[in-house]
């Protein structure tokens, strides 16, 4: 038996260190919003030829849409970022300059608007429904706060790692939500299954809450880590030579397997022992 238990500070110092990076990063470099939730145009172009980005600016002017943000790799692409345009506009500045459409995405402000509200109200629902599910089958309220502190370890782990890939690209857009709401319900997944082992055993042994805990990951912490080693190998690959869409949704699910894999033994299980013995 492994003795997991006698590593909670370190593991707290560790998960600490993360976040706070993390949110180190959010202020300083700002969330990189998608159009899902700030509203706007985004166009991709391929060139015949390569184009100077002054001479991009004027067609767009010409055609009266505002430009938020650009990016070019090659002297023949662009990524345009806009203020709202139509597809007559977008049509008209395609035949000006002599370009291939690769992308067209356009969301209205009100659209971006009810998306962040509908994102925060899954969210909580979740959280919510979670805290209750845990409390009520495991017959203690500490399961439940347990399990739910690990989730919001998870979240904020996931949204302060991003807002760093922010710096490579990454926009916080309707994937991203996605792999946020998939990692929350993995994060739980693993959680149930040290905490049902810990119940198991708090029935048939007369041992303590810590011993138990130590049992408990000691047995499940291998199907853990082969379980999240499947996932981790199909989303490696995706991340570094996926698209450019797919890459940042794959890196996303990658960093919340992972953190979703660390948190259930090493900060829900400890802390539910911290829990016990309070309690007791």
């Amino acid at each position: 038996m492994i003795n997991f238990i006698k590593y909670s500070r370190l593991y707290a110092l560790i998960s600490i260190v993360t976040i706070l990076l993390g949110f180190f990063a959010m202020m300083r470099f700002g969330l990189k919003l998608s159009i899902d939730f700030t509203g706007g145009s985004v166009v991709s172009y391929t060139f015949r030829k390569p184009q100077a980005e002054d001479a991009i600016r004027q067609v767009f002017k010409k055609e009266k849409v505002d430009i938020i943000e650009m990016s070019r790799k090659k002297d023949t692409e662009a990524l345009v970022r806009t203020k709202p345009m139509n597809e007559k506009q977008e049509v008209d500045i395609r035949a000006s300059l002599s370009a291939t459409l690769k992308r067209f995405d356009s969301v209205g402000p009100s659209l971006g608007q009810e998306t962040v509200r509908k994102t925060a109200i899954a969210s909580l629902a979740g959280i919510i429904g979670i805290l209750l599910y845990v409390s009520f089958t495991f017959k203690r309220f500490n399961y439940g706060i347990a399990a739910i502190v690990a989730l919001l370890h998870d979240i904020c782990v996931l949204i302060g790692t991003y807002a760093i890939l922010g710096m490579l690209g990454a926009e916080f857009d309707a994937l991203f939500i996605t792999a946020l709401l998939t990692t929350m319900s993995f994060s739980v997944h693993d959680t149930i299954v040290v905490f049902d082992k810990i119940r198991e055993y708090r029935k048939t042994s007369g041992l303590s809450i810590t011993d138990i805990a130590n049992r408990s990951l000691t047995e499940t912490i291998v199907r853990s880590l082969n379980n999240s080693l499947t996932i981790v190998l199909m989303l490696v690959p995706l991340t570094f030579i996926g698209g450019e869409s797919l890459r940042f949704f794959a890196a996303a699910l990658l960093i919340g397997t992972i953190t979703g894999t660390y948190s259930s033994p090493f900060i829900a299980t400890p802390l539910l022992v911290f829990f016990e013995k309070r309690r007791k």
